[in-house]
């Protein structure tokens, strides 16, 4: 790239800046491109200008890309299409980087500019999505900007583009115009300098938004068909059809990541008759086929209003499959919301957003004539395309995330701001689990996701604040959850607290303290995520969930001046063995695990509060004079001589998620000191 120079810095800012705008650039859409002497570099095919950095173009000799315009290539289009992708990867000048051109780089170099951009704008697409574009893009720009009827993307649209632009030429004294408008495809703005660039797009969309909002109607999908549920049963009815979506969509033993949006915009489109006509009429533009599939599914509120949902859903998925094949990757039901699937969080984000921009889309066309839909032939073009096809694979390999024992899961650990609940995330989201970092210390907790995030990568963690002894907050957890991953396959019961003292002294109020935290939050958690993880298993049989319960060997042998604690835990293990016998018939397997002592924990270890310091202060292991006395006393009490580690539970949860054939159990994890 020691051509292009400071050039290519200023291409990457520009590509990031509009990549980064969701009114702009949906994931991996959108193109950008600078040209210096006879070279050009241009987005790699697949590659988000979002954060994009130098490695995400392909340096391309311009006198190559120039004469796929005059080549002669085949009639026929799948032989063409191969044709013209060989001759731009030769055109490539470093082709061992692997990367491939955009398919628009003919389109780039027709372009005189120095930079050219392409972005797929909302509110442009209102107007070349819209029925009268064509003729609000003259009435509004002139004949400073081309408007091109669409065409197949790839080499027909740089074709088409040529046609186009050379009748302009002749008309404008040679002249290159710097705004071509795409119909169902936005917007191409070309300038010598990345300034200029922003300010034709500024001005585009000042013009188009001050037309919009003059003409829009007040309430553009019509009055809503189906009158919108409260807040409450929308959540409840959200948990019944994302986790049992879930369960049929899942392919290859590997559930899917199931997004739940009831957006203004969301609630609008699936409530009204415009938005039933357009889901009909097909798609606007290349990038909802992309990234949506070409038609969602759509679920009509009777037919989920009567009988089993789970039954519903699948008559509905099964009518889908028979029209379309595949499955869908957005779900519209009516009067409730949309639903998007991906393989990860990122993917199901990004159908998600996709589909909302349609709608957007819709909404704005309604100021240019009402909605102009894709062609039946128009959408099977892309929908089979090659280059989508390769497009999908790049992005699904940038997605695909981490693999391991428990990929494809969602967890939910509660206390996991700090202690073993941290350890335990952290340990989950090593095997390829999404976790979900419950705890009422939101500073911590934020943290801990945040920081499993960035190793893990982008939706791999969630906190949700959650307070375990407060029934309207857990359920507002499990809704948090379900609205983001669309079901629960592990619950980790985590949350805990100690308070020690005699019975003869021991206050009322923290002794409920302890009961409430430790044996009533168990119950409250469990009483919310089993609905989920049962929808699940109605929707799919071979489908098992795991509820574990961190316990402590303290509820499995009595504890001295401990009684609290000791009895939370042995009531708790009641609680877990009960649960087994009635949930086992939905799938869900429930266990407790005991840990023994955790010495290196904040509980134990903690230099102004821990254990280890008070039994020192009160003296009591006779003789010792440090807090590694006390600790080693301890230690000498385990026979393999150490206290309990957060691997060591990892693993015990990873053997009771494997184990298909155990439920109902206490398993110790002690070192031997306590032993069954």
């Amino acid at each position: 790239m020691s051509k292009l120079g400071d050039k290519s810095d200023q291409l990457v800012e520009l590509s990031d800046l509009y990549g980064r705008d969701a009114d702009f650039v949906i994931a991996g859409g959108g193109n950008t491109s600078v040209k210096v002497g006879d070279r050009l570099l241009i987005k790699a095919s697949g590659i988000p200008l979002a954060g994009i950095t130098r490695d995400g173009f392909v340096e391309l000799d311009r006198r190559k890309v120039r004469a796929t315009l005059t080549t002669d290539y085949s009639k026929d289009l799948i032989e063409r299409e191969a044709q013209v992708k060989s001759d731009l990867l030769a055109a490539r000048v470093a082709p061992e980087k692997g990367t491939r051109p955009s398919v628009e780089a003919a389109l780039h170099e027709l372009m005189e500019y120095s930079y050219v951009v392409h972005v797929h704008a909302t509110i442009v697409n209102g107007m070349t999505c819209g029925e009268n574009g064509r003729r609000v893009a003259r009435e509004l720009f002139g004949d400073d900007a081309l408007w091109i009827d669409y065409c197949n993307p790839g080499y027909a649209l740089a074709m088409n583009a040529v046609a186009a632009i050379e009748n302009y030429l002749a008309g404008h004294q040679g002249k290159c115009p710097k705004v071509l408008f795409l119909e169902n495809h936005g917007v191409v703005v070309g300038a010598d300098q990345p300034r200029e660039i922003g300010r034709l797009i500024t001005q585009i969309v000042g013009r188009l938004s001050k037309y919009v909002a003059e003409r829009l109607p007040e309430n553009p999908f019509g009055l809503p068909t189906v009158q919108l549920a409260e807040s409450g049963r929308l959540a409840e009815r959200a948990n019944q059809v994302a986790p049992a979506l879930r369960g049929m969509l899942t392919t290859n033993g590997r559930a899917p990541v199931i997004t739940f949006s009831d957006a203004a915009v969301v609630c609008e489109f699936v409530s009204s008759e415009l938005g039933r006509k357009i889901v009909k009429a097909g798609p606007f533009t290349p990038d909802q086929i992309v990234y949506c599939r070409s038609f969602p599914l759509w679920v009509g509120h009777s037919r989920l209003s009567k009988g089993s949902v789970v039954d519903a859903l699948r008559d509905a998925i099964a009518h889908y499959q028979e029209r379309l094949g595949g499955l869908p990757r957005v779900i519209l039901v009516e009067g409730l919301g949309l639903f998007s699937v991906g393989d990860t969080k990122p993917m199901a984000a990004t159908a998600s957003a996709a589909y909302v921009d349609v709608m957007k889309v819709a909404r704005f066309s309604t100021a240019f004539g009402g909605p102009h839909a894709l062609t039946s032939r128009e959408w099977r073009f892309v929908d089979g395309w090659e280059v989508e096809r390769y497009r999908r694979k790049v992005a699904t390999a940038a997605a695909a995330g981490r693999r391991g024992r428990l990929d494809g899961k969602t967890a939910v650990v509660t206390g996991a701001a700090q202690g073993f609940g941290e350890g335990i995330a952290r340990g989950l989201a090593q095997e390829g689990a999404t976790v979900v970092i419950a705890d009422l210390n939101e500073a911590k907790a934020a943290e801990v996701a945040q920081e499993i995030t960035q190793q893990y990568g982008k939706g791999s963690a969630l906190f949700v604040k959650v307070d375990v002894t407060d029934e309207p907050s857990v359920s507002e957890m499990v809704n948090a959850v379900v609205r983001e991953y669309g079901g629960i396959d592990i619950l980790i019961s985590n949350a805990g607290v100690l308070k020690a003292d005699s019975v003869k002294t021991f206050p009322l109020k923290d002794f409920e303290f302890v009961t409430r935290v430790n044996y009533t939050g168990y119950f409250l958690c469990v009483k919310h995520v089993c609905p989920v993880m049962a929808t699940q298993h109605e929707a799919d049989a071979d489908y098992s969930a795991d509820i574990i319960q961190i316990n402590s060997k303290s509820g499995l042998r009595g504890s001295n001046k401990n009684a609290a604690y000791a009895g939370s835990k042995f009531g708790s293990i009641g609680l877990t063995q009960s649960f087994a016998l009635e949930l086992v018939g939905d799938g869900i397997k429930v266990n407790s695990i005991c840990p023994g002592n955790f010495f290196d924990g904040p509980l134990w270890s903690d230099s102004d509060r821990g254990l280890f310091v008070q039994y020192l202060r009160a003296g009591k292991v006779p003789g010792a004079q440090s807090i590694e006395d006390v600790k080693k006393s301890y230690e000498s009490k385990v026979p393999m001589r150490r206290g309990c580690r957060v691997e060591d539970v990892v693993r015990a949860i990873l053997y009771v998620v494997e184990q298909r054939y155990e439920t109902g159990q206490a398993i110790p994890v002690t070192g031997g000191q306590v032993m069954r």
